[in-house]
């Protein structure tokens, strides 16, 4: 996990980062406080998140369960650790202990196993619903069509609560083309909350290129891992 690109500045980057968070905010007439920042850190090593934990970090999220089963032990601890990457069912068990929330559900399939696994483990665990608004075929993340029965199927679990949704909109580099896809997943929240009566408090939405715009469309949760700890070299 070596060959950082500009190796320093993680303090004022994270600076940046908080500043255009509140101004973004404001903008839309929300407290930064509602926003929570998930501190990307994958292909980054412990040393890097005891930086960040230094800075006043205390939320990280990682996307590949291998990769965070070798990390996390060797940081700080009382972190909070979500996975906001695709999560496989054979890695659900691995998963459930590393993991205080999860973003990425996208089938029933994974939800039961998700369930199975924290009631032998005797733990409750918080996810998300990752949403494939966009439609595009290399993008995790159920269809809209199918979150209500998947939000239906929720309700019998006991150990696994549903706190909201998650989506990956496509990339660009103007952020304003990716307003749309944060918007509609922000109305479906809304929309399946009416007529479900589903509580949904969180939206998991916008990244290092457009996590402004996803607070000005209502994200609850921005992960953010480049802008906070430069690019990396190949």
């Amino acid at each position: 996990m070596n060959g950082l690109e500009g190796d320093s500045g993680l303090a004022e980057r994270l600076a940046g980062v908080r500043r255009r968070m509140a101004e973004a905010c404001a903008r839309c007439g929300r407290e930064p406080g509602e926003v929570e920042l998930v501190a990307v850190s994958k292909t980054h090593g412990p040393e890097r998140v005891r930086e960040a934990v230094d800075c006043g970090l205390r939320v990280f999220g990682e996307s590949r369960v291998q990769e965070a089963r070798a990390k996390i032990p060797l940081c700080p601890g009382g972190l909070s650790w979500h996975l906001v990457g695709h999560l496989q069912t054979n890695k659900v068990r691995v998963a459930v202990d590393l993991f205080d929330v999860i973003h990425s559900v996208d089938s029933t399939r994974l939800l039961e196993a998700l369930e199975k696994a924290c009631t032998q483990k005797g733990r409750t665990l918080e996810v998300l619903v990752e949403v494939n608004v966009s439609g595009e075929a290399s993008k995790y993340g159920i269809a809209p069509g199918e979150l209500e029965p998947l939000l239906d199927f929720s309700r019998e679990c006991t150990h696994v609560d549903v706190i909201g949704l998650m989506t990956v909109p496509p990339w660009s580099e103007e952020p304003e083309r990716t307003r749309v896809f944060f918007s509609r997943l922000r109305e479906l929240r809304d929309e399946v909350s009416r007529s479900g009566g589903y509580s949904l408090p969180q939206l998991s939405m916008g990244m290092s290129n457009d996590f402004e715009t996803a607070i000005e469309e209502g994200a609850t949760m921005v992960r953010i891992g480049t802008a906070i700890f430069g690019r990396r070299t190949t």
